[in-house]
């Protein structure tokens, strides 16, 4: 992978943890010299992965509406700024943009962004690893309700593998390297998609 674009939280959340491994995990990207897509942001988790890069020597692209360009502290320093109209349009270009998705801890913005590239996903519109880093136990909840959807029939087993989980950066970048994404639905034909 080239590029992976990171969802996280505009906000910091209550445990200094968050930003250090944000940090920390701009960082690693930087080392393993993968451009970090973002929103676009200076500010909580969002901008402490963008510096993280950045101060490691890698490149940062970030992505963000008109709209949240005060809000969210638009961040000048990044290698690369596209400014969009929608919310939506910032999800296309960022996926366009990259070869993978992280997310890191976040509220409602990081959830919509993950799972509507889950959603494409579980359509065949991508086969992008997607990873979850479970800093702190963060996603556990979330991984169980996961399972549980699985459990009562909403989700098969293959939708529900195609998020990929662990607590440590090092080894959820090995995992979306090395990941093949699976033939969901070889049975639609050409003229159907």
């Amino acid at each position: 992978m080239k590029s992976i674009t990171v969802f996280c939280g505009a906000s910091e959340g209550n445990n200094p943890l968050y930003r250090e491994i944000g940090y920390k995990t701009g960082q690693l990207l930087a080392s393993k010299q993968i451009e970090v897509v973002f929103g676009g942001g200076k500010i909580g988790i969002m901008g402490a992965v963008a510096d993280g890069c950045l101060n490691g020597g890698g490149i940062v692209t970030g992505v963000i509406p008109k709209f949240l360009r005060t809000k969210e502290v638009t961040h000048y320093d990044v290698t690369n700024l596209h400014v969009v109209d929608t919310m939506h349009q910032r999800k296309m270009l960022m996926h366009q943009l990259s070869q993978g998705i992280m997310a890191l801890p976040g509220g409602y913005g990081t959830l919509d962004e993950l799972f509507e590239i889950l959603t494409w996903a579980q359509l065949g519109m991508h086969e992008y690893p997607i990873g979850l880093l479970n800093v702190n136990g963060y996603f556990d909840h979330l991984v169980a309700f996961v399972h549980h959807m699985c459990n009562e029939g909403f989700l098969n087993t293959t939708v529900r593998d195609l998020i990929l989980v662990d607590s440590d950066a090092v080894n959820l970048i090995h995992k979306m390297s090395t990941y093949e994404a699976p033939e969901i639905y070889k049975w639609i034909t050409e003229d159907e998609v």
